[in-house]
């Protein structure tokens, strides 16, 4: 996770160097995109601040405390996403949330988020180091996701302002369409390199 000499890496906030999940596949990646065009590209955007929140949303003062730090409330209807200003926030349960930062920085949510939950019944937990998060975009971006998820991903099933929870091949994934030929993908850190692999792997017929 933290990492003072390879590439690939990012200084945020004077917290050291963290390194991108996706260090061990750059070549193959670089490789992708010097042939990508409109039908499919793909794209990390590293070190985002990911943050998991646990509470009950019929509390309004669990409710309150996050609204309190985040500028907006958090969803409360299954598998949608809610916007602010510096971060959105996706449904993944009745009781647990994942809020993203829009851009890159140093962890600061966990800080303010558990500053705000004294004394409720609720939790915020950096998840950061243990994800990342690609963008897959083209005109046939779906074609490609068709290929290892089993979801519908027609927009009159999937549109923005939603989010899933499903799997790529064998990678535990969280879908979020940002159009109807856009999708931001979180990924677990662990699954990263073999995730950007099969994804190329599976993009590769439609690139040549």
């Amino acid at each position: 996770m933290w990492n003072e000499t390879k590439g690939n890496a990012a200084t945020l906030g004077g917290q050291g160097r963290l390194e991108s999940p996706l260090v061990g596949v750059q070549d193959i990646l670089a490789a992708s995109q010097a042939k990508q065009s409109n039908v499919f590209r793909l794209r990390e955007r590293p070190f985002l601040e990911l943050v998991n929140v646990r509470g009950d949303a019929r509390d309004p003062a669990f409710m309150s405390a996050v609204q309190s730090v985040l500028g907006a409330s958090l969803p409360v209807k299954p598998n949608t996403v809610a916007q602010a200003s510096e971060c959105d926030m996706l449904w993944l349960g009745p009781d647990e949330w994942l809020v993203r930062s829009i851009e890159p920085r140093a962890a600061q949510l966990e800080a303010k988020l558990g500053a705000a939950f004294q004394g409720l019944f609720a939790a915020a937990v950096d998840v950061g180091s243990g994800y990342t998060v690609l963008e897959a975009s083209g005109t046939h971006v779906r074609d490609v996701l068709a290929r290892g998820c089993p979801l519908d991903l027609h927009p009159r099933m999937l549109a923005r302002g939603q989010c899933a929870q499903s799997h790529y091949f064998k990678a535990s994934i969280v879908l979020v369409p940002l159009g109807s030929d856009s999708y931001e993908i979180v990924v677990r850190r662990s699954f990263a390199d073999y995730f950007c692999r099969i994804m190329l792997d599976a993009a590769a017929p439609l690139l040549m």
